[in-house]
């Protein structure tokens, strides 16, 4: 595709959830748009690095994406399957057409023309493409690039090493010793699968990081008290209730933090456990927790910092993801920090300079890249009706 001699519409890099927010609320305001996607599918964290038992952790009023609502016969916890129901359909309901297997290299804006200059290389051609528009949206996500901790001597163990993004389900571990690495919803819900299938499994939360326990029904409530309660108040009644259902967590090797779990969300981007059965492998001992962060790995042996070495038959990190958007975002010395996240503070978070916008960053999942959606388009659409 060859550069457009006059700059307009709007790029959109990211065919996730986020991008497809954004599409559909230019599309509702008649936005002319392009969308692009390194992958050959839209949502492809769903569709192909997702674990089979996933579900939505929220209820369904708070994960739906602008204009379309979950159809009422799906469940309030959404699984897996019928969330990528409900893409499909939207992507159809809105028209959305990506360009898929283009991997952005550069995007910087053009003072002269006043417009981003974005060139993606095209992954069955190998050409470079150029791409010219007045406003650029980031949808990468906060979840784009799996990240997998260094680990002196990872490389000489004999077993499957695995990124989160790469597990199905417990049934392939069946009888192995498996240590999850990471302690936040996936590595606990996938830790969970690994025991239901009969694997011998161990957590690493080390020493540094602590959890909330909350259960779904917890979430829920606190998230309705907070349209009428300070943060301070909600956060103090689901310690109580927090305590009042799992006890002691401590004796089990968990530490309970001293911020809030809503306050620890709003300021480090850190969600609770919402517990939907592996605190009871935890209690039953069918799951073991290691406190201790991994000092090395010999062969089949595991050594951690605090002398411990324990054998396993597989790793699975649930380590998280890192952002590479300062990679080729090039300009920008206002909206996103290196680590692709944004630097304005929540609700500002948004919008840039020069026509440059986020989606999908603010830490507050499906229901804050849907307002950050709104929030786009509603601007373009004022920009654009200026004389």
């Amino acid at each position: 595709m060859q550069e457009e001699d006059k700059a307009e519409g709007v790029i959109v890099v990211g065919a996730g959830p986020s991008g497809l927010s954004a599409a559909a609320c230019l599309r509702k305001q008649s936005i002319p748009f392009i969308i692009i996607e390194r992958e050959d599918c839209f949502a492809s964290l769903w569709k192909k690095y997702s674990y089979d038992r996933l579900h939505l952790h929220l209820r369904k009023q708070f994960c739906q994406l602008p204009h379309k609502p979950f159809p009422p016969t799906f469940p309030s916890y959404v699984p897996k399957n019928q969330f990528l129901e409900y893409l499909d359909d939207y992507v159809s309901h809105f028209a959305i057409a990506p360009l898929y297997r283009r991997t952005v290299e550069l995007a910087q804006y053009d003072d002269a023309r006043r417009c981003w200059r974005v060139e993606a290389r095209n992954g069955e051609s190998g050409e470079v493409e150029k791409y010219c528009g007045r406003f650029l949206v980031v949808a990468t996500g906060e979840t784009s690039d799996p990240f997998v901790p260094a680990v002196e001597g990872l490389s000489s163990f004999p077993g499957k090493v695995i990124h989160s993004t790469k597990f199905k389900s417990g049934k392939e571990f069946k009888d192995e010793h498996v240590l999850v690495v990471g302690s936040g919803n996936s590595g606990m819900e996938i830790a969970l699968d690994l025991v239901n299938h009969g694997a011998k499994t161990s957590i690493l939360v080390r020493s540094p990081e602590q959890v909330h326990f909350l259960s779904r029904g917890m979430v829920s409530l606190g998230l309705f008290l907070l349209k009428y309660l300070s943060l301070s108040s909600v956060d103090l009644l689901m310690v109580i209730l927090s305590t009042m259902v799992y006890g002691d967590v401590t004796k089990y090797g968990v530490r309970r933090p001293t911020e809030g779990p809503f306050s620890m969300k709003n300021n480090h981007g850190k969600y609770p456990i919402i517990d939907v059965g592996t605190y009871d492998k935890i209690k039953s001992h069918e799951l073991k927790v290691l406190g201790a962060e991994i000092e090395s790995v010999r062969g089949k042996d595991v050594l951690f910092k605090n002398g411990e070495l324990h054998p396993f038959d597989s790793i699975v990190f649930c380590t998280g993801f890192k952002r590479s958007t300062n990679k080729w975002l090039k300009g920008d010395d206002y909206l996103l920090n290196d680590d692709g996240l944004p630097k304005p503070k929540y609700p500002s978070h948004w919008k840039g300079n020069n026509g440059l916008y986020c989606v999908g960053l603010s830490r507050r999942g499906f229901y804050g890249a849907a307002a950050d959606a709104e929030n786009i388009a509603n601007d373009i659409s004022f920009f654009m009706q200026q004389p």
